[in-house]
């Protein structure tokens, strides 16, 4: 990974002298990044799409920033590790930059420290990146009762870079009847070898589940898509077939996959697994304990890989076809939805699973997590329904990368 440096320095500029100056951060980013370092006048220079970041060198170069103020990659960070007054400066440049109504975000502390803001910086930087040209389909249209999970597909394009794809129903339906047992047959059978139980569901419905998840992939490769998300609902009495075999195994397989046609959460698992390389798990909050600031998540399509041990359940809505009871041990986790029409706010929280239920009044996959975060959001400020839960504290990450994107965070 290539790290160009703006260098500001009151003093003419020898590479090797600015090296050796920093030496310790700068030996502490070469464990990441190859390192190229350019005065700010020769700053033209380097490649448009590189990534590159304002290094303040020394203190006396505030003026020289304001008048090349252009070079300032955004969203404006200003990487100093204190030396000669470097600091001081920064200090000023960025209440300067502020008094304009600009962000800007000051990297300073012990050279592992930067090093390590800048892999997270940078981190943000190449999955921004990467969203740029993502086609994500929507197999049918949302359903009827995702009233606040809208999206602008052209501000999500100007925002993102991300293309939707309205693709019709039919598509699907065609394929699944178009797909053998022979297709899908091995496939079914490995599925079946993981599972710890099977409850209300018959070799039928398991195999029109892996029917259906061959249908999607195959649209999936006919459009060439980078994610999809499918009006599951619709697919029930035309196919007698859920979609939560389907879609969860399609997020195994690294393919972003959501139900019931939701926008944004598909665009908030693709940005999930553009940042951690993990999928996540669209559920619905479906009970808030206050008191323990807890969440119940439930769905009944759940990535696979997220649980360590599967139990085949019928869907909990329609009682027909497949849901998947997903059961996750203890562990660190995180909350994350992206929305609002133009997919500018967010919210965000670590957590902890605490433990898993079976009830039921909810979808079969029943997740406890504890927030640190006020719960209090769903009941008095929530995005929507569905949310994100992913494995793992991410929230460094996902944090930063919305900041870059000048996204606001609700509380």
């Amino acid at each position: 990974m290539n790290l160009y440096l703006i260098i500001f320095n009151a003093d003419t500029f020898r590479k090797e002298q600015i090296y050796e100056m920093h030496k310790s951060l700068f030996i502490a980013l070469e464990k990441f990044f190859t390192l190229h370092l350019v005065s700010y006048t020769e700053a033209e220079g380097i490649p448009a799409n590189a990534y590159k970041m304002a290094f303040i060198a020394s203190g006396g170069v505030e003026d020289a920033v304001v008048r090349n103020f252009s070079l300032l990659p955004y969203p404006i960070t200003l990487l100093t590790d204190g030396t000669g007054n470097s600091l001081a400066a920064a200090l000023e440049i960025s209440a300067w930059i502020r008094t304009r109504d600009m962000k800007v975000k000051i990297i300073h502390g012990r050279p592992d420290e930067m090093a390590a803001q800048v892999l997270t910086h940078h981190k943000a930087f190449a999955a921004k990146r990467s969203l740029k040209n993502k086609r994500i389909g929507v197999v049918g249209t949302p359903a009827p009762w995702l009233v606040a999970s809208h999206v602008d597909y052209l501000l999500a394009s100007q925002r993102w870079g991300v293309t939707y794809v309205d693709i019709p129903i039919e598509e699907v339906e065609r394929n699944f009847y178009n797909v053998t047992d022979d297709e899908i047959g091995m496939e079914a059978s490995k599925f079946i070898a993981r599972v710890k139980a099977i409850q209300e569901v018959t070799p039928d419905d398991l195999l029109r589940g892996m029917r259906l998840h061959k249908a999607v992939k195959d649209v999936c490769e006919k459009y060439s898509l980078d994610a999809v998300t499918v009006t599951c609902f619709s697919l029930i009495p035309t196919l007698k077939v859920t979609g939560c075999l389907a879609l969860s195994l399609l997020n195994d397989e690294g393919i972003p996959a959501g139900c019931e046609g939701d926008l944004q959460s598909i665009l908030t698992l693709l940005m999930v697994r553009e940042l951690t390389g993990q999928p996540g798990f669209i559920a619905n909050p479906s009970f808030i304990d206050m008191k323990r600031n807890e969440v119940l998540l439930a769905h009944c399509s759940v990535p696979t890989t997220m649980a360590e041990e599967l139990i085949i359940r019928s869907h909990f809505e329609s009682g027909t076809g497949i849901g998947i009871q997903g059961i996750m041990h203890e562990g660190d986790a995180t909350v994350f939805k992206c929305g609002g029409e133009c997919m500018d706010e967010y919210f965000l929280s670590s957590g902890y699973i605490t433990g898993n239920e079976n009830l039921a009044a909810c979808c079969r996959t029943q997740i406890r997590v504890k927030l640190d975060r006020p719960a209090s959001y769903f009941l008095q400020n929530p995005l929507g329904n569905h949310h994100i839960l992913i494995k793992g504290d991410h929230t460094e990450a996902i944090q930063e990368f919305m900041q870059q994107n000048r996204c606001k965070q609700r509380e």
